[in-house]
């Protein structure tokens, strides 16, 4: 049996992760604000397990709980494999520093870094003493690596995700039995976060022309395809504990 943690599966890429993961093989542990009803209904049919968790990660002290939880209800003596897959994200606030609030800020970088670093933090610790594979996914983003007119927040966390991502697979180098920990950079998909990008005033982000291009030349990629590279790399390729890989090393 598989174990899956996946979070942000209301929509998008975390949806169309479950999706292809569905099998009675594996465990799903579904996390995101708003339950995605097709889902469970699809999971109840093809008879796989999949268990919800309604949680807003701004609120982190719901963390430790769901993840005490989740670990209550795997069975180590069958687990072939445990994964946590970090999707959920924000883009918001799209503005400049200065005009963002206080608050803005505070959500943006509690959803896009403090949760991914709590929610590995509860892994890697429930997970310790396991041989079995143990594989975390972070998912980053190009704006990590360059600063963008108005995504301060956004491209500031993901930076901090990808060192997170380093560091800790560092430290697993010196651990008993150690997880594998890897960012993936998946580019422009077509997502509900590209369509609040498109809306926004260019007095906020300076490239959002760019976007809207981006958009009606069709160069989106969709959650679906980005999905498949991630499963593929996870389950086929040799992975590089610390590293952050970018999807246009594979298309």
């Amino acid at each position: 049996m598989k174990y899956f943690i996946i979070t942000g599966t209301s929509r998008g890429l975390g949806e169309s992760i479950v999706n292809q993961i569905m099998d009675k093989k594996h465990t799903l542990f579904c996390i995101s604000r708003k339950q995605n009803n097709e889902l469970k209904e699809l999971a109840s049919e093809k008879g796989v397990n999949l268990y919800y968790f309604s949680c807003d990660l701004q609120r982190t002290e719901e963390i430790e709980k769901i993840m005490e939880r989740i670990f209550s209800s795997i069975d180590f003596s069958n687990a072939e494999g445990i994964y946590l897959v970090n999707n959920a994200g924000m883009i918001d606030p799209i503005k400049p520093v200065g005009k963002a609030s206080p608050k803005e800020l505070t959500e943006n970088i509690h959803v896009n870094l403090l949760a991914p670093m709590l929610l590995s933090t509860y892994f890697i610790r429930h997970t310790a003493s396991f041989a079995t594979k143990k594989v975390i996914v972070n998912i980053s983003s190009g704006a990590a690596n360059r600063a963008r007119h108005g995504w301060t927040a956004y491209s500031t966390s993901k930076a901090g995700i990808d060192m997170f991502t380093k560091s800790v697979g560092l430290e697993q180098e010196s651990a008993e039995h150690p997880v594998t920990i890897l960012s993936f950079s998946p580019g422009v998909m077509d997502t509900e976060m590209q369509s609040v990008i498109r809306k926004t005033k260019q007095e906020d982000f300076t490239e959002v022309e760019q976007f809207i291009e981006f958009n009606e030349k069709g160069m989106l990629r969709s959650p679906e395809f980005v999905a498949g590279v991630i499963l593929d790399l996870i389950f086929n390729q040799e992975l590089i504990n610390g590293h952050v890989y970018d999807i246009k090393s594979f298309v």
